[in-house]
């Protein structure tokens, strides 16, 4: 990528925060519309987790090979590819007749969205070289999620309330094509200096874990054991096929060498315990609010300010502390407050008060706000630059697969509690393990935080960055030399 000026650079910026800001809107505002979509498709409370975990099972399973694709033949053409493909995808979701055919189409925004955020953070790390100011970048960055997390209740609620749940994904078009027309005039086109070959083989593998693992987690209050079981089966031989096969490739679709660093794998757990927590916690609490308390969506996306406020107050400060201080801190008041937080839904059942909620809402908002930035900065720094994309979508997949995990579990647990009776009537006792849950899920962003941001596992960045670094040098020489 050549050299650009600094108002350049914070255009880019901007125009990759376009993307961002899209993606993270239609999460959030589908939330909102989760019971005007139950009622308006007759779905069960399984319909709605695939109506959610369709788009983020396929979009963790394409982020790697997004990635490694954009490395390879291009960042800027597999960005503006994903814009089309996401942009279209949302148009065919808001003329989903069925249920079925909704999922169908949250499949195809998943495969513009693999495209996007991904590669997106790939072309800010190859923008922003210097450590400090690709820290800040990322503050920038988990801002956005921030500004979408305040403003995606709120206009998904006004828009459930005015026009119907399909408006929802009319938010994207002019977003879409306000990107797509700005990166075909100012982002400038780059790749990693030796293209990476496809491994089609990892991508099936890592596609039959990740679905077979979901289906049998959201079947299992429904289908029973006989249903499950075969499919948790095939989930653990995906992995066994991951672990054998990836290793033995010169160039894999999941370089293994990458959780030889302990900060990097680190960053990961957090990653997939913190998007846990928020898949789960906006799938209870939009139910709640809106099916127990009898909200409409509109005070409900209200409701999520409490949250939402403070994610994007929080996000650019944890971006400058991981730029000055490291990720220890940001990652300690992270996983801190959301373990707070659980224990007060869990424990003293803290939906059923206004001050309480209120509370829960907010600390819940301070942690997730800090999580992001230190995730995003661990999961590249120290690594080679040619590696960006791949590193970045690593983390990606791990966010998304996070979620995908927070609202099958959750929803799960949720459904088995409910079962016959009403939500009115037994959401609060249905939803205590759900929430513990959730508290584990902030124990261990902070007990990871703590363990893998210490001096010994920065010094095995180091060694692994190295490792990679003569890995590539040596395998690009049989390339050279065939060519000559």
């Amino acid at each position: 990528m050549p050299e650009l000026s600094h108002r350049r650079r914070l255009l880019v910026l901007t125009i990759c925060c376009f993307s961002l800001l899209m993606v993270s809107l239609d999460t959030t505002a589908l939330n909102v519309a989760l019971p005007a979509m139950q009622r308006g498709l007759d779905a069960s409370t399984a319909g709605l987790q695939w109506s959610i975990d369709a788009y983020t099972l396929v979009l963790a399973s394409l982020l790697m090979l997004s990635g490694s694709t954009a490395d390879r033949i291009g960042r800027r053409k597999v960005f503006l590819t994903g814009l089309v493909l996401f942009a279209l995808g949302s148009l065919l979701c808001s003329l989903a007749p069925s249920l079925e055919l909704l999922v169908v189409f949250r499949m195809v925004q998943a495969v513009g969205g693999s495209m996007l955020n991904p590669v997106a953070m790939s072309i800010i790390t190859n923008t922003f070289t210097d450590p400090r100011g690709r820290a800040r970048a990322i503050g920038v960055w988990g801002a956005v999620i921030g500004i979408s997390m305040a403003a995606g209740p709120l206009v998904g609620g006004l828009l459930v309330e005015s026009v119907g749940w399909r408006s929802i994904f009319w938010v994207n078009l002019p977003i879409g094509l306000a990107a797509l027309l700005l990166t075909l005039r100012f982002v400038p086109e780059s790749r990693a200096p030796r293209a990476r070959r496809p491994d089609p083989v990892g991508q099936v593998l890592v596609i039959v874990l990740f679905g077979s693992l979901t289906y049998a987690i959201i079947e299992a209050p429904e289908s029973g054991p006989a249903t499950v079981l075969p499919f948790a089966a095939i989930a653990l031989a995906g992995l066994l096929g991951l672990l054998w096969y990836e290793p033995r490739r010169d160039e894999p679709l999941i370089d293994l060498r990458f959780f030889r660093s302990v900060p990097f794998s680190g960053a990961t757990l957090v990653a997939i315990c913190a998007f846990a927590g928020l898949g789960g916690f906006l799938f209870l609490s939009t139910l709640y609010l809106q099916n127990v308390r009898g909200l409409d969506a509109l005070h409900a996306g209200l409701w999520m300010l409490p949250m939402a406020v403070p994610m994007f107050l929080c996000a650019p400060l944890s971006g400058r502390l991981v730029g000055t201080r490291g990720p220890r801190l940001p990652l300690l008041v992270a996983g801190a407050t959301m373990t707070v937080s659980g224990v007060l839904f869990a424990a003293f059942e803290a939906e059923t008060s206004d001050g309480t909620l209120f509370l829960g809402y907010v600390l819940f908002g301070i942690g997730f706000g800090f999580v992001n930035a230190p995730i995003t900065n661990t999961a590249v720094s120290g690594m080679p630059r040619a590696q960006a994309g791949l590193a970045a979508a690593v983390a990606s997949t791990s966010r998304q697969l996070g979620q995908t995990l927070g609202v099958a579990v959750i929803g799960a647990v949720l459904a088995s509690g409910i079962g016959a009776g009403s939500y009115r009537g037994s959401f609060v006792a249905a939803a205590v393990p759900g929430w513990w849950i959730l508290v584990g899920c902030g124990v261990l962003v902070l007990v990871l935080g703590a363990v893998s941001s210490g001096a010994w596992a920065r010094r095995s960045v180091e060694r692994v960055a190295s490792d990679l670094e003569v890995g590539e040098v040596r395998g690009a020489a049989p390339r050279l030399e065939s060519r000559a």
